[in-house]
């Protein structure tokens, strides 16, 4: 083998190496739950456009509105990062590379009804191709 092959063998194993690295990180990171469990009302909008943000009225009580968005989140596979008083942020994954987006919300009772926030952003990424607005379609009642 030539000095030329060999060099751009070597080349194309580190490179595959890097992507891999790249993707076990991305599976792998932590996630900081002072980072990105937050306020949907407050939470400033990142200077990305990867991320959507509902605010809507349901005609459900509170614990209805929560049974109903848990069950939704979780028949996708997301999982619960933290939760308080103000609201709860999960942690869902996108298809293929299962990169961490991350949705917070909150329901504040409101008449007879349930006033819904919430806040769905990518981690990693520039755009995100509307994944983080069909994810909030999909989970809140309407």
């Amino acid at each position: 083998m030539s000095r030329a092959m060999t060099l751009l063998a070597l080349l194309v194993v580190c490179l595959i190496a890097l992507g891999l690295g790249f993707a076990a990180y991305v599976r792998l990171a932590p996630s900081d739950p002072g980072r990105w469990h937050v306020d949907p009302l407050t939470a400033p909008d990142p200077t990305s456009p990867n991320f959507a943000r509902i605010d809507r009225l349901v005609a459900l009580p509170s614990a209805e509105a929560a049974a109903l968005i848990a069950r939704r989140a979780r028949a996708e596979g997301a999982v619960v990062l933290a939760e308080d008083g103000a609201g709860t942020t999960w942690i869902a994954r996108t298809a293929l590379m299962r990169y961490p987006d991350y949705v917070s919300i909150r329901l504040i009772p409101e008449g007879e009804g349930t006033r819904i926030v919430a806040f769905s952003r990518s981690r990693f990424g520039y755009g995100d191709r509307g994944v983080n607005q069909a994810r909030l379609a999909r989970w809140l009642p309407e």
